[in-house]
C-alpha cells in the first residue's frame, strides 16, 4: 500500500511540475511575440541626425518664433554654440520668418564658462541694427533663445570683438550682465 501511495504521490508531483514548465514556456513565447519589432532599420545617416530650435522673427507678428531643423551632429561636433549662431545668421526655411540678425555679423568665438555662454560677436552686430530698441532685443534674444535650448547653456553674454560692455551707438541696451532666456 505505501508503495502504491508512493508511486501516486510521484505521478502527481511529476505531472504538477510538468503543468508548471509548460505554462512557463508559453508564457516566454507569449512575451517574444509582443515584443516591439522596428518596421524598418534605421540608417547610420539617420542615426546621427539630431532636431535643433532656431529662433527667428515672425514677420506677421514680430515675435521669435522656433524653426525646428535635422542637423547631422559632425556639424556640431567642433563648436556647437558658434554652429548654431552661425545658423541663425542664414535665411529661415520657413518663409514667414526672417533672421534677426543684422547683417555682416560674424562668430569669432564661443566659449562655455560654467552654464554662461560667451558669444564674441563682430561689431556689425551692434553697427547694424535692423531697427529700433524692439528690433535689437528680438536680435539678441533670437541668439540667447536658440542657445539655451541646450541643457548646458543657462545665459548668454555677449561680447563685441572681444571687448565686454559695449553698447548699441543709437539704441539703450548694453552687455554688462548676461542675458538669461525670454519666453
Amino acid at each position: 500500500m505505501k508503495k502504491k501511495l508512493l508511486i501516486i504521490f510521484i505521478i502527481i508531483l511529476v505531472l504538477i511540475l510538468g503543468i508548471l514548465i509548460f505554462k512557463k514556456m508559453t508564457k516566454k513565447e507569449e512575451k517574444t511575440e509582443n515584443e516591439i519589432v522596428p518596421l524598418e532599420e534605421i540608417t547610420e545617416e539617420q542615426e546621427r541626425e539630431t532636431m535643433i530650435s532656431l529662433y527667428y522673427t515672425n514677420i506677421e507678428t514680430n515675435t521669435l518664433m522656433p524653426e525646428a531643423r535635422k542637423i547631422d551632429v559632425k556639424k556640431l561636433i567642433e563648436n556647437p554654440y558658434k554652429t548654431l549662431v552661425e545658423m541663425l545668421i542664414e535665411s529661415p526655411k520657413n518663409d514667414k520668418l526672417k533672421s534677426s540678425i543684422p547683417e555682416g555679423t560674424k562668430v569669432n568665438n564661443a566659449t562655455l564658462k560654467n552654464n554662461t555662454l560667451e558669444l564674441d560677436l563682430s561689431k556689425e552686430f551692434i553697427e547694424n541694427p535692423k531697427g529700433n530698441i524692439d528690433e535689437a532685443k528680438l536680435s539678441i534674444y533670437s541668439i540667447v533663445n536658440t542657445l539655451t535650448e541646450l541643457n548646458e547653456v543657462s545665459n548668454v553674454k555677449i561680447l563685441i570683438d572681444g571687448k565686454e560692455n559695449e553698447k548699441y551707438p543709437n539704441i539703450d541696451i548694453n552687455f554688462e550682465e548676461p542675458f538669461l532666456r525670454q519666453n
